[in-house]
């Protein structure tokens, strides 16, 4: 023992009151806080009760003290329902009798996939306006008046539904100009020689330079621009596709003005496309649609739809097969149709996710397909069968891809942030070229090449356009254009260093 205690503090009495939690217990306790007792419930059986009291307006009382109320809440509403939780209460034959809903009798035609008589099957609309078996009573009935007004509202609301739903006739476009002819009779479709005789000059010629300055400023799109196209050849005009489910034709020599609006697409549009001459132009969109416009006229020439949604759109390259397009769907496949007979006349069915690109190389013989199952697949033109079938573990998805101008590259955005050069003849990764330094994870941004081939660009998520040299893999420039992400951006044809960028904030600007 280390410590002598003295006599007084061992026969000292003990400091405290009693444990009144020993040997008796009370089953009630008032405490300072109220009246407290022990009580012990499931997790489940205290849900039912909490619900009931909730919609019922009533629930078991959990204490023991045998003079407690055995209800809390309202008597009157527990003895009407038998003192049931709201689990044991189940309606009458009878009310479930009156309150089953029925299935429309119509079904629709197996052929049709839109629009007035198309097939509804097992997802057919209900007779009336019965909505279900309700589990308890009904709770104070609403004015007759309320009634009403929420009958018409939902009929507004149906109307409006009815109206948006794409079905081909419905589209339309708004010339912008004040005339759709000049004093020669010639439309914007001819290209401003006058003021830009370089345009018959044979682009690439000229040496090109990297752009620093925004020169011009497109607005219209009301949410972000998710595609641009130039015109075929002479890039005199620019085509843009947008979240707010508009194409807009926008002028880039001139006056720097839109000169049309293309309306037929009732959500965002994903991919356009032009036809060699530039005179029709495919477009497709979320609403699973596929529609082809002329370009000149505004007019919509026809709607395709596989009940799937088209993520990329191409014409044929061929002179002799601009009839022919191909579209890489949400269901794995690549569908190819002829806008002749509006007929599908070949599916590619390999891909084990939704289809990105489609690439034309060698002669337009062969195209490249990219997907979100990490793969890079080659086909021949018509034959189902691929022909090469790249994958690497380290691949990542490609969701845009771009040719060399001398058709001898590819370059693939890999969502690794960086981009991936492939040869176009025998399909395999160039190690040696690789361009990275820019965050793209998540988007698919495009490639883009100068008209000379001197220089790649890309947009990236900061808002910047980033741009290699071609040799040598640096980056020479670093833009910063946009307040959000660049998903697209195009070089003229014709000109020495102007690009066009789109993004996410739905500006369009060029830049020299």
């Amino acid at each position: 023992m280390k410590v002598n205690i003295t006599y007084e503090d061992m026969m000292a009495p003990v400091v405290g009151p009693e444990n009144p939690f020993g040997e008796r217990r009370f089953l009630n306790q008032n405490t300072l806080a109220g009246h407290v007792e022990e009580q012990s419930m499931s997790e489940h059986t205290f849900k039912t009760q909490h619900l009931t009291h909730h919609i019922l307006g009533y629930s078991a009382n959990p204490s023991n003290d045998p003079s407690a109320p055995r209800i809390i809440g309202s008597l009157e509403k527990a003895e009407a329902n038998g003192f049931s939780t709201i689990e044991a209460l189940r309606p009458s034959k009878q009310t479930k009798k009156e309150l089953k809903r029925k299935r429309n009798g119509k079904k629709g035609d197996l052929d049709v996939v839109e629009g007035e008589g198309s097939y509804v099957g097992p997802w057919g609309g209900w007779e009336g306006d019965g909505a279900g078996v309700p589990v308890g009573p009904d709770p104070a009935e609403e004015d007759e008046e309320d009634d009403e007004e929420e009958a018409k509202e939902a009929a507004a609301i149906k109307s409006k539904a009815k109206v948006k739903r794409s079905v081909f006739g419905q589209e339309t476009s708004i010339f912008h100009g004040k005339s759709l002819t000049d004093y020669q009779g010639r439309t914007y479709m001819s290209p401003p020689l006058a003021t830009a005789p370089h345009l018959s000059q044979e682009s690439g010629s000229q040496e090109t330079y990297i752009p620093k300055v925004c020169v011009h400023t497109w607005t219209g799109h009301t949410q972000g621009v998710s595609v641009i196209r130039t015109f075929p050849g002479t890039g005199h005009l620019l085509l843009s596709g947008s979240m707010d489910t508009k194409i807009k034709l926008w002028d880039v020599y001139q006056e720097g003005n839109c000169l049309r609006t293309f309306m037929g697409h009732h959500k965002a549009v994903k991919d356009v496309t032009f036809s060699n001459d530039g005179r029709r132009f495919l477009s497709c969109g979320y609403d699973r649609q596929m529609k082809l416009w002329d370009t000149e006229t505004g007019q919509c020439l026809k709607a395709f739809s596989n009940g799937k949604i088209p993520h990329c759109i191409r014409f044929h390259p061929d002179e002799d097969k601009q009839n022919i397009f191909l579209a890489g769907m949400s269901d794995k496949k690549i569908i190819q149709y002829d806008m002749n007979s509006a007929e599908i006349t070949q599916e590619y069915d390999q891909h084990l996710g939704p289809v990105n690109t489609i690439t034309f190389v060698d002669e337009n013989r062969r195209f490249i397909t990219t997907s979100d199952d990490k793969t890079m697949r080659a086909w021949d033109f018509d034959i189902p069968v691929v022909i090469k079938y790249i994958a690497e573990p380290d691949m990542h998805s490609m969701p845009a891809v771009t040719l060399h101008p001398s058709k001898k590259w590819l370059a693939a955005q890999s969502l690794d942030n960086q981009i991936c050069i492939y040869s176009a003849e025998n399909f395999r990764q160039n190690r040696k070229k690789r361009f990275a330094g820019h965050t793209i994870a998540g988007y698919a941004c495009q490639v883009g090449f100068s008209p000379d081939g001197k220089w790649i660009s890309s947009g990236d998520s900061d808002g910047n356009v980033v741009f290699w040299d071609w040799k040598t893999g640096r980056i020479k420039s670093r833009l910063k254009a946009h307040s959000k992400v660049v998903i697209a951006h195009e070089w003229l044809p014709h000109e020495t260093s102007k690009v066009i960028t789109a993004s996410w904030d739905g500006l369009i600007k060029l830049w020299d």
